[in-house]
């Protein structure tokens, strides 16, 4: 079984998460987690997808962290994860820095510095 195939209905991920359907579709809305959608309307959720709603809910839950800071943290941790095994020290580090901006741009933009 392939880890991103989309096997489990909104209702059985509900149920591995212990989530509520809105807050799924919530997440859905905020780009955290995207669904497949293979036939109409219907969410179908792949392990991967899982996983990363599990990685959130301890995030929003043990740690506090907002819709916000949930898109820095899995931001970052995306671009780690395509970077690891392949990537040298100095382009992990440019990625932590480009994310580390990435932070920094809505506080300058409000005059906040």
């Amino acid at each position: 079984m392939e880890h991103d195939e989309p096997l489990y209905t909104m209702a059985v991920a509900v149920r591995l998460t212990g989530m509520h359907p809105q807050t799924l579709r919530k997440y859905e809305k905020a780009g955290l987690i995207t669904p497949a959608r293979p036939s109409g309307n219907q969410r179908l959720y792949s392990e991967t997808d899982i996983q990363r709603l599990k990685r959130i809910q301890y995030l929003v839950e043990e740690k506090g962290v907002n819709v916000a800071g949930l898109e820095l943290a899995l931001g970052m941790t995306d671009r780690l994860e395509l970077l690891q095994g392949d990537s040298s020290r100095g382009e992990m580090q440019v990625a932590i820095d480009d994310v580390g901006l990435m932070s920094r741009k809505p506080a300058e933009a409000e005059g906040v510095a």
